[in-house]
């Protein structure tokens, strides 16, 4: 019994030195010379041309995102926001104090307190990031941690909600800037690092491909909001809003903003604010202090089968104009509705999403290309982009009151303590338009056209949209709550 134990182990031994032996034969006479001829394998498929083995080896190698980790890392802050604590006030109104009696306020802590946090880029040398501004608009103060672990408390140069970025300084030396990389050149599939500070874990990156591009979620829901967003299967989770998306030459090609999740957490999908539309924003923001935003003046949706067969398309891609706004930059170029926009400056715009990013990556005044179809046929329009107001000038700062009337101000950070606000504009002297609607110095201004009013610039920007009038709502200092609709026809 040993004996057939032994020779059958033998047996097994001289077997595996014979396959061996073949295997080494046939790798040495693979590499001996190159692949010279196509190759049948079952496994590896057909293929040809000439290929030397450690080609072959190369193409197998696993993408290195060491370095692109360590470039980031060094490049991604932590924003930690800090708010005064709310006490809770009545103000002087006699009717809440008859019913409710004098608050008895519970001991609050001093200070700024730490109610949320969020990830930033650090884009320039002299101390300029990048971040969301869902990260940062409810901030009285801001603290920017370095990976390093250095403090700095940051400022805020100014937000923009319609593509959800904001421009956060702070004045620090030995930052080390991350580059911008070409967003639009990503390809799906394409390795993808997300660096952030998910759950307060400092400089956490995560690997994943590029799934989607020019993604439209419908998750801003501000005025004229822009989504074309980079979706990824990097797992990004809450605190990393505001951080790196970056390629694997450690480029940075997009800024980390949102997750689809149920869970709050991470489950799958997350999507980033590209490069394209983050590197004008932030330069809008840091020259004038608010974007410049370029507008078509059109109604628009994308064009789906049902509309391919109605208007006899070729295929169900590009961007049908629904309506033309008049004293707009489409009316003055010839647009009608009905039209079908493809492409813009020889780029394809198969969706909404795709006409949109093209778009918020100019500037008004600038002159766009259009290729759109019309009547079956194909032809270019040039257009010349106009701002929110119908003209091609440069919209800065102002004070509202050019067609509101009245002398506005920012609330204070004592007003936001004692009537415990995050935001609102405050009607230092009522005239004009306003003080027709019935509004009274003093008035705080918190929402108008049910979107919340954070500066003079944000209540200019939807005065200058309003079709149908303005409906301001807020508060007076003693507690009152009242609603205005204001006439801002001429």
């Amino acid at each position: 019994m040993e004996m057939k134990k032994t020779l059958a182990t033998v047996a097994m031994t001289l077997g595996c030195v014979a396959v061996g032996a073949y295997l080494h034969a046939r790798y040495t006479e693979y590499t001996a010379s190159p692949v010279s001829q196509t190759t049948t394998n079952d496994t590896l498929g057909t293929f040809s041309g000439q290929f030397s083995a450690s080609q072959v080896a190369m193409s197998y190698a696993p993408t290195d995102f060491t370095e692109a980790a360590q470039k980031s890392v060094e490049s991604v802050v932590h924003v930690k926001v800090l708010q005064e604590s709310r006490q809770q006030s009545y103000g002087s109104d006699p009717f809440l104090q008859f019913f409710f009696g004098p608050r008895v306020q519970p001991q609050q802590p001093k200070g700024p307190q730490l109610t949320g946090s969020g990830s930033g880029v650090i884009i320039s040398s002299d101390g300029y990031i990048v971040t969301n501004n869902h990260v940062v608009e409810s901030a009285d103060k801001l603290e920017i941690v370095l990976n390093d672990g250095r403090v700095f408390e940051g400022s805020i140069i100014g937000t923009d909600k319609t593509t959800d970025i904001a421009l956060v300084k702070v004045e620090a030396e030995g930052l080390q800037p991350l580059p911008f990389g070409n967003s639009d050149a990503l390809k799906v599939g394409e390795w993808v690092l997300a660096v952030g500070n998910p759950f307060n874990l400092t400089s956490t990156v995560t690997a994943g491909i590029v799934s989607a591009k020019s993604r439209n979620m419908g998750i801003n829901q501000s005025q004229m909001s822009v989504e074309s967003f980079i979706q990824t299967d990097a797992a990004v989770n809450p605190g990393n809003s505001g951080g790196a998306l970056v390629n694997t030459r450690g480029e940075l090609v997009g800024i980390n903003t949102a997750i689809a999740s149920t869970t709050g957490s991470y489950t799958g999908y997350s999507f980033a604010v590209p490069t394209s539309i983050v590197q004008k924003v932030a330069a809008d923001l840091k020259e004038y202090g608010e974007v410049q935003r370029a507008l078509l003046g059109v109604s628009i949706t994308d064009v789906n089968s049902e509309i391919q067969k109605k208007y006899n398309l070729a295929k169900p891609e590009g961007v049908m104009v629904m309506e033309v706004n008049e004293s707009s930059a489409a009316r003055e170029a010839g647009i009608q509705e009905e039209d079908v926009i493809i492409a813009v400056n020889d780029k394809t715009t198969k969706t909404v999403a795709e006409l949109q990013e093209q778009i918020a990556q100019h500037r008004p005044g600038d002159t766009v290309k259009l290729r759109i179809i019309r009547d079956g046929k194909e032809q270019t329009v040039m257009c010349t982009l106009r701002n929110v107001r119908g003209t091609t000038d440069v919209v800065k700062i102002a004070d509202a009151s050019n067609v509101l009337g009245g002398q506005l101000r920012p609330i204070t950070d004592e007003e936001k303590t004692e009537l415990r606000l995050r935001y609102g504009i405050k009607v230092e002297k009522s005239s004009g338009k306003l003080k027709e609607a019935g509004v009274r110095d003093g008035f705080i201004i918190l929402k108008a056209n049910r979107t919340p009013i954070t500066t003079i610039g944000e209540l200019e920007q939807i005065t200058a949209t309003a079709t149908d009038g303005l409906f301001i709502s807020g508060i007076y200092p003693n507690g009152k709550v009242a609603y205005y609709a204001v006439n801002i026809q001429e």
